[in-house]
């Protein structure tokens, strides 16, 4: 008996030492096979040549960077394209621009191009919440006359465009010129990036954006005023649904809009500074209701946030000096968030 025990005691050692053996070699398996398909990621989707152009804005992610090249055709995979900038630590290297890319290069070769801001030339790059003057300063500065940039931005040269269907009569183009880069060549013609910026825009305003414009009782026109609004008021998409149901509580419940941006707007259109005193029929905290005009051009996900606003009961909200919008149901509440997150952009000194 006692041999016995004896005997299982010695096994004992032998077993978990081929439990150990064989769990290693399971993870050394998996290393490498995960190894594998990483820089099989990591190689050209394919041998296209065909360039794509790819605005990467100011503050945008790794991750944002990673999933727009990914649902562009570019590289294979997101996760990949993260994990070889992580292991490169070139995360703060990436530098905003608009970029020729193919599908024939390599993540490496990307981030390369990414990295020392090889962007493509020989374009018009309209920068979301741009101003309708600020869009004029870029066409100007991109080579065009002032006169033939102004005659193009007259809105009587497009009467029967379907992007502008609902602005009203005498109304500028304000709003509807859609931020993206447009190839221009030799012969290219102010008219033409307008031609083109609009059609962007009549995609983007779908059957189903109006319908839910509609839903909350506001005209496409209105809708895109509010969502300039919301365009110019945060920065990041992943807050703008929400704030939109801050602006829409509001319009619905009669308060004041109480929006500083579009008494920016109101101050600067006047030729005056940026003010949120200055009374203009845009200043939002003076008057009730939305402002006449939208206030600059808008972003996708500013449409999308006004068409279908988040699920929440906030009436407040202030974006702190990180850029990170924080949302209360009181004002006091608000007050607070104010005093403890915003100083520089809220004014208030240290």
């Amino acid at each position: 008996m006692k041999h016995h025990q004896q005997s299982q005691r010695r096994r004992w050692p032998r077993r978990l030492l081929a439990i150990l053996v064989v769990g290693i070699a399971i993870l050394v398996l998996a290393t490498v096979i995960v190894r594998h398909i990483y820089l099989q990621e990591l190689k050209p989707v394919s041998t296209s040549q065909k360039t794509q152009l790819v605005a990467i804005q100011q503050g945008t992610t790794v991750g944002q960077i990673a999933s727009l090249l990914e649902q562009k055709g570019i590289i294979r995979s997101a996760w990949a394209f993260r994990l070889y900038v992580s292991s490169k630590e070139v995360r703060d290297e990436l530098q905003a621009g608009t970029y020729g890319l193919e599908p024939s290069q390599s993540v490496s070769e990307i981030v390369a191009q990414l990295t020392h801001g090889k962007v493509a030339t020989n374009l018009v790059t309209i920068l979301p919440g741009q101003r309708l003057d600020q869009v004029r300063n870029t066409l100007i500065n991109d080579g065009f006359s002032a006169a033939e940039v102004d005659k193009a931005l007259d809105p009587a040269q497009y009467a029967d465009n379907p992007a502008l269907v609902d602005k009203p009569a005498g109304a500028s183009l304000e709003g509807y010129l859609y931020p993206d880069s447009y190839q221009k060549v030799a012969n290219t013609s102010a008219q033409s990036i307008v031609l083109r910026s609009l059609a962007e825009m009549n995609k983007q305003l779908t059957p189903d954006i109006r319908t839910a414009f509609a839903n909350e009782g506001l005209s496409a026109y209105q809708g895109m005023t509010m969502a300039s609004m919301v365009e110019q008021e945060v920065s990041k998409p992943a807050d703008r649904a929400q704030t939109a149901q801050v602006f829409l509580t509001r319009l619905h419940t009669d308060m004041m809009l109480g929006s500083d941006v579009t008494a920016y707007y109101g101050a600067t259109l006047a030729g005056q500074k940026p003010s949120t005193s200055y009374d203009t029929p845009y200043n939002t905290l003076l008057h009730k209701g939305l402002p006449p005009t939208p206030i600059s051009n808008i972003s996708p996900s500013s449409l999308e946030a006004v068409a279908h606003p988040a699920n929440t009961d906030w009436l407040y909200f202030v974006t702190g000096d990180d850029g990170t919008t924080y949302f209360s149901k009181t004002l006091a509440d608000h007050q607070a968030l104010t005093q403890q997150y915003c100083h520089k952009l809220c004014g208030q000194s240290n």
